[in-house]
């Protein structure tokens, strides 16, 4: 008894040549180049930053310690005997962008010491052996840092919140912050990580941190109004971009005159500068 013959199988909806069919396979995406490679990576070290800010939140509550105390012993001090003249403005709410552009600066000027750990771990020479350019990869870390910066900030405006700071909660005001905190820090991380091009390990680059940190705190805005420094100490304001970062947070968010253009396009080149600098010693530190 013969078998009955088999119908055929329909045609499947995959078939066709196999070169179309595996072509994703076989042929890898093109890669990202040019200014694509810079957004990617920016994305990427943020991304980072934030799985460790997630792991270990205790950063967070440890650098609100400062800055709390500055606001709550300093602060309030101050403000009771009237030493430093601030044009109307209370002095603690003279002294909160301050003390916010301050806890942010914190933050970037030491972040040159991962790259140092990156360096000895042997994360940095295979991060340089990608076709990722230097500077995409100090501006991915450089904008990283502001990101933290910017968690830092947000914990100091509640704090200051809290003690009857008078600032202003408008959404766009606050985005503008928000920019003004990322601008500022990429050029701090993007300083530190230029310094630890040139001096290569951690112990000296500590050391050069803690030199800088108050100096530049105290040769900016932060504390009291330029107008009040000696004449040397008010050129040497000029500057210094934590004075702008200083005076466009006053402006932005209690509404104090502030000259935010200027202080935008000064911090946007502080960053861009910085980038340059920490890339062109990148090599030297992978070495």
């Amino acid at each position: 008894m013969s078998a009955a013959p088999v119908a055929p199988h329909p045609a499947s909806a995959e078939s066709g040549p196999p070169d179309q069919r595996f072509a994703l396979l076989l042929t890898p995406p093109p890669p990202r180049t040019g200014w694509r490679v810079v957004p990617a990576r920016v994305t990427a070290m943020c991304v980072v930053e934030m799985q460790k800010l997630r792991h270990d939140r205790t950063e967070i509550y440890t650098r609100a310690v400062q800055p709390a105390l500055w606001l709550l012993i300093f602060g309030v001090t101050f403000s009771r005997i009237h030493a430093i003249p601030t044009g109307g403005v209370p002095y603690l709410d003279f002294l909160a962008p301050g003390i916010i552009a301050q806890s942010a600066m914190f933050i970037a000027i030491f972040y040159g010491i991962m790259i140092i750990w990156e360096r000895d771990s042997g994360v940095l020479t295979k991060l340089m052996v990608t076709p990722t350019p230097r500077t995409a990869l100090v501006a991915g870390k450089a904008f990283a840092a502001g990101v933290k910066a910017v968690i830092q900030a947000a914990v100091v405006i509640v704090i200051a919140a809290l003690i009857g700071v008078g600032m202003t909660w408008n959404p766009l005001r606050l985005l503008g912050v928000v920019v003004v905190v990322v601008l500022a820090s990429a050029f701090f991380s993007c300083l530190s990580m230029s310094i630890a091009g040139i001096v290569l390990t951690r112990d000296r680059l500590m050391g050069i941190g803690q030199a800088i940190t108050m100096p530049l705190f105290f040769a900016s805005n932060a504390l009291y109004p330029v107008a009040l420094m000696p004449g040397w100490l008010q050129a040497v304001s000029r500057v210094n971009p934590l004075s702008y970062e200083v005076d466009a947070l006053r402006g932005l968010l209690i509404g104090t005159q502030a000259h935010l253009g200027l202080d935008l396009a000064v911090l946007a080149f502080a960053a861009l500068v910085g980038i340059v600098a920490a890339g062109s010693l990148l090599g030297r530190l992978a070495r």
